[in-house]
């Protein structure tokens, strides 16, 4: 590990190289759904279904980032970012999933890229942040084995343009989003509720990541870094059958990814569990080779801690996992789990504020796969955010909680790098407010404040506080000029 920085001396301080960044994704705050080529999503069309979203909110304009490409480029280098995480929408690049490149789509994300580099941030790009071509969709979506091929292909169209100069490639977020909520409980795009269908999604999603892996390794000519990113639960078990129910959803949520991605195979309880839903006989021979690929980095997104019991069969069963009930389960094989609502403190999203829990996650990672790099790819709150305008007009958000909840989180990170991890770099989410996928425009992760009718942005003020953590290395007092903070 590398020197801390040392200034101020009496605050924490990560290493040099360290990056401290923040992260957004294509379909949350692009806009132009229609324009320059690109194609539907699977949440343009989840998005424009009646009762899927909020309000009925889309991300046909969202935080409209795609006009106001150079304003925000200005304003993550005002925020001192040593690194910024976007995702390249699959369908601004092939509008159907398949064929040759659209070259305006192309275009945007590379002047993104040099306005990156230009103002000294490091591209971090995800290839997909979940908006899937719709036309893959009707021809069967992860189900289909088909799919990871076509992914492994884009993959290569965009390595072939910018594998020049992005500095970390992430293939995929939250897989576990995409499968088990996309096509388990029809929480996500692209809606479906079959526990089968998500165990074969899961299976084809690494699948795919390994064969894009190997494609970005052909094409990249500036030696970068590969990886993925994973939504862990950080699991609490209660009762008499606690420990069993979190054996059960750990291999659900967490195993299912990390025993193939790292270890080249999957966990045989987890097929035992599913016996029932699924044979795993979309497994194919030769399939874990080509998934099991050297990672440089792992990405780990953490939120919120997650409590789990053995269903007793007589009380009304309890569902607290967090997400959206829209019918489905996203737990395939584990209908005896019950998910126990968790105490407060809660953000807006209802999830509970527990930084020891970054603290546990980062240190068991290190504890099973000692050798892999880490890095904090999303953590991140949603709070109810006021805007205020000054006399002088001067507009401003206070978001203390937002600011304790990013002390406390980052403090519990460091703790974990002193205590051995290798902990590369921490992203929050978000940059900006934006589409908050089924929750549509009703909640409020950014650092920075979005007025959706003006698209005016407002630094919050954590915001101010992580542009000091971002421009001096070490994590400032849980207050912004001047006011403390006090929860």
């Amino acid at each position: 590990m590398s020197t801390a920085r040392q200034e101020p001396i009496d605050r924490p301080a990560f290493p040099t190289h360290f990056l401290l960044g923040s992260a957004t994704a294509a379909y949350q705050i692009e806009g132009a759904a229609t324009e320059d080529g690109r194609g539907p999503s699977i949440w343009d069309t989840y998005s424009h279904t009646p009762g899927r979203t909020w309000n009925g909110d889309t991300g046909d304009v969202a935080a409209d980032h795609y006009h106001r490409l150079d304003e925000d480029l200005d304003l993550m280098a005002s925020l001192g970012l040593k690194a910024y995480r976007f995702s390249i929408a699959w369908p601004r690049i092939q509008a159907t999933g398949r064929g040759p490149a659209n070259p305006k789509g192309l275009d945007f994300y590379s002047r993104l890229v040099d306005g990156l580099l230009e103002r000294d941030i490091a591209p971090v790009a995800t290839l997909y942040h979940w908006d899937l071509p719709q036309a893959l969709e009707d021809e069967g979506g992860w189900t289909a084995r088909a799919t990871a091929d076509a992914f492994a292909d884009y993959a290569r169209l965009a390595g072939e343009a910018l594998g020049d100069r992005v500095a970390i490639w992430t293939t995929l977020n939250e897989p576990w989003c995409s499968a088990y909520l996309g096509y388990g409980s029809g929480a996500h795009a692209p809606g479906r509720r079959d526990g089968a269908e998500a165990l074969t999604a899961v299976h084809h999603l690494n699948l795919a990541h390994g064969l894009a892996v190997q494609q970005l390794r052909a094409v990249a000519t500036n030696d970068p870094q590969y990886s993925i990113t994973l939504n862990f639960h950080v699991l609490r078990g209660q009762g008499e059958g606690g420990d069993e129910a979190v054996r059960r959803i750990d291999a659900l949520a967490n195993r299912a990814f990390t025993e193939p991605l790292l270890r080249g195979r999957y966990p045989q309880d987890l097929v035992e569990d599913t016996a029932a839903v699924t044979d795993w006989s979309f497994v194919r021979d030769g399939d874990l080779a080509q998934i099991h690929q050297p990672l440089d980095l792992l990405g780990v997104n953490y939120y919120a801690t997650t409590t789990v019991r053995l269903w007793d069969g007589v009380t009304q069963r309890q569902n607290n996992d967090g997400h959206k009930d829209m019918g489905g389960s996203p737990w395939p094989g584990s209908p005896q789990v019950e998910f126990v609502a968790q105490d407060g403190p809660h953000t807006a999203m209802g999830w509970n504020i527990d930084p020891d829990g970054l603290e546990e996650l980062l240190l068991d990672l290190h504890a099973r796969f000692p050798d892999q790099p880490l890095v904090i790819t999303e953590n991140g709150a949603a709070f109810e955010d006021h805007l205020t305008v000054g006399p002088d007009g001067a507009h401003a958000v206070h978001d203390p909680e937002r600011v304790d909840y990013l002390h406390r989180h980052l403090t519990a990170a460091h703790r974990a790098l002193t205590a051995g991890v290798d902990l590369r770099g921490y992203f929050v989410w978000s940059l900006m407010d934006n589409f908050e996928w089924g929750y549509g425009y009703s909640k409020r992760f950014g650092i920075v404040h979005v007025d959706y009718e003006t698209q005016r942005r407002t630094l919050k003020d954590s915001a101010l506080w992580y542009r000091e953590l971002a421009k001096t290395g070490s994590i400032p007092p849980a207050r912004v000029e001047g006011r403390s903070v006090s929860l």
